[in-house]
Parts: structure tokens; sequence; C-alpha cells
């Protein structure tokens, strides 16, 4: 049976590399999920990196990002994140990950744009000597749950990091297993990113309160479905990152803007709930 390994999201963490490892080992992490050009990578050599995860015995997924932000440029079209990708990879692999996750494309570009960009895309991922997925991000092109099975059957290497919260936003509604994306996707899911959205929101206040337990189980569901398949398939290890963050994800309080929860102890509480067989129920 493979082992499901937890990953400490570094999204609004300002600390170093050492900082962030130790907290990950003091909150029962696996390893850390970092974008390529997270601050605490700023100074170090590739060689520091690889030294500093082998001391401390924690595995990397590394996140990249191209179209410029998290939300893509409108200017920068298939060509200029195409080659983006490629040298982003390039650095990505530098660092021995364990996998990477890629956020790309977009979901401003017709069809020719799209197919110009992902042909080339799903091969350069396919070609890594790290496993590549793509998540299913808003503002992109896998943004849309009703169109999921058309880009598999289009291209059938294409590897997803799922992350239903963007879709439960995009579609208002919560995704569960019986739905039809769900189910065309589930032999294609390589790792999860376990934030918890609503019908009106990719992400709630605080996935263990009891006003949000619809919202948890039907994600619980969904992850479950995608570990079931990660087994069957001899995924190894199975790779899950609790990735509650800040950037207008969390709520806050009116007047005051005080986030309505501790985001370290939302993922820690999350970690520790998955880690306790959650997804075995």
């Amino acid at each position: 049976m493979s082992e499901l390994l937890l990953f400490k999201t570094l999204w609004g963490f300002s600390g170093s590399l050492a900082q962030a490892q130790n907290l990950a080992a003091a909150q029962g992490f696996d390893g850390l999920e970092l974008n390529l050009h997270h601050s605490c990578l700023a100074g170090l050599t590739t060689q520091q990196v690889l030294e500093t995860f082998s001391q401390a015995r924690q595995g990397l997924i590394v996140e990249i990002v191209t179209g410029g932000d998290y939300v893509p440029s409108l200017e920068r079209g298939p060509a200029q994140q195409l080659q983006e990708l490629g040298e982003r990879l390039q650095q990505a692999l530098e660092l021995q990950p364990l996998r990477i996750s890629v956020i790309a494309g977009s979901d401003a570009w017709g069809a020719q744009q799209q197919r110009e960009f992902w042909g080339e895309a799903v091969a350069l991922a396919k070609g890594a000597a790290a496993p590549v997925s793509f998540e299913t991000h808003r503002s992109r092109s896998l943004f849309n749950p009703w169109t999921i099975e058309d880009w598999l059957s289009t291209y059938p290497d294409l590897r997803l990091t799922a992350d239903l919260s963007h879709w439960c936003a995009v579609a208002e509604r919560l995704m569960t297993p019986e739905l039809t994306p769900i189910q065309a996707m589930a032999e294609r899911v390589d790792h999860i990113h376990a934030r918890v959205g609503h019908a009106q929101g990719p992400s709630v206040g605080h996935p263990l309160a009891p006003e949000w337990a619809e919202a948890l189980e039907a994600h619980r569901r969904c992850w479950a479905l995608f570990s079931q398949s990660q087994r069957r398939r001899g995924l190894a290890p199975r790779t899950m990152t609790p990735e509650f963050g800040p950037d207008g994800y969390l709520p806050q309080l009116p007047f005051t803007g005080q986030p309505v929860a501790d985001l370290e102890e939302i993922n820690c509480s999350l970690g520790a709930w998955i880690k306790a067989g959650a997804l075995e129920r």
C-alpha cells in the first residue's frame, strides 16, 4: 500500500527555509510545497537547498506559475507561457523535487491559442525528470469542470493537481464524486491540494467548523476517490497538501480586516484530520 505524504504549504509564509522545515517537522508534515520563486530560497544555492532537504529528511514539491502571476497577464500568450514553462521546469528539476505542480494557461484564450499551448506543454511535462501535474485553477485553462473530459480526451498524457475549491466557486456548487467531471478526472489526479471551497467561494472560514460540514464531506469523498485511484495505479507516494492561504481567500471580519481563523492552525488541523484516516472512511 503506497504511503500518503502530507506537505506543508508555504503560501503566505515569510520565514527562512530552515524555519519552514522546522515548523513542518513540528506540525507533522512530511515536507514542503513552495513556489519556485518563494522568498525562502533567496540567496541559497541549489546545492544548499538540496543539502538542507537531505538533512531534514523531508520531501519537496515545487510549484511553477506561468503567465506572470497567479492570475495570468492577458498580454502573455501561449508562446510566452511555453517559454516560461520550459525555463522553470529546468530550474525546478535542479532542486530534485518529488513532484512539480504547474499553474498554467489562461481562461481568456480561444480554442486555437489553447491548442498552441497545451500540446507542447503536456509534452514538456511528460519529458521532465520528475512527475509534473497541472492544477485545476481559476483564471487558467482548466478552470471549468464541465470541459475537463474534453481536455483529458484531447491530451492523454495530461496529469492533474486537483484543487476542487476553484471549481466550486466557478460552478456555484459543491463538487461530489457522483459528478461526471470528478469521475472523469479520477484516474489522472496525481496530487491533491486540500482546500475546502463552497458554492460562493474558494475557501471556507475553517474546514472543521460544524457550519461547513457538508462542504468538508463533499471534498473528503472526492479526495478519497482520487486516493483510491492512486492506490490502484500504484502511485507512490501519494501526496496531498492542505492549502488554505491568504490573499483574499481566508474570509476577514468587516472593518478590522482580521482573518476569521488562523491559517497555521487551519492547515495543521486539516492535516491531522487527514492523517487520522479521514480518507479511509
